[in-house]
């Protein structure tokens, strides 16, 4: 048996599993927005597996705003049982990655503010936090727009990994 972990993009036979870490991992708030997200195949989501479990995954979205193309990593998750081995770090940096060679100028995530393991996770995939006055500098009034498109909730913070 192959116990090498992997990394690939989900198919609709995954969302079940997928589901279940969303649930075990998101407070209910943003369990139905992260359930709705990753079951559209519009945008790619990358899973990281192993021996035919799913231990995490990572919905990526893409935008434009002007002329520039940008991605979002919009959700990321690893079931409890398998934290604090890396998995997160390797989904964010593959995520990243996938976005970067689509075309995106810069890559934005965002979380809450007491999230430690997510914003631990960030800076060390290179992101940086983000200001809205930087923000403002980037995209002038279409920050709203920016806002919109990913997905930015109340008492969140932004980062941001440029290419």
């Amino acid at each position: 048996m192959d116990d090498a972990l992997s990394i690939r993009q989900a198919t609709p036979n995954d969302i079940p599993q997928i589901k279940e870490i969303i649930d075990l991992s998101f407070p209910l708030f943003f369990r139905y927005f992260a359930a709705h997200s990753v079951s559209d195949f519009t945008e790619p989501t990358l899973l990281s597996h192993q021996n035919g479990d799913i231990l995490g995954f990572a919905k990526l979205i893409q935008f434009q705003i002007r002329k520039n193309k940008y991605g979002c990593i919009l959700w990321i998750a690893v079931h409890p049982k398998h934290r604090q081995r890396g998995i997160a770090l390797t989904l964010t940096n593959m995520g990243t990655k996938w976005l970067m060679e689509h075309g995106a100028t810069a890559v934005f995530a965002s979380t809450q503010r007491r999230n430690h393991g997510a914003l631990a996770t960030l800076n060390k995939a290179g992101f940086v936090g983000c200001r809205f006055g930087g923000l403002w500098q980037m995209f002038g009034w279409r920050v709203f727009k920016f806002f919109k498109d990913i997905w930015l909730a109340p008492s969140e913070v932004i980062l941001m990994k440029r290419g």
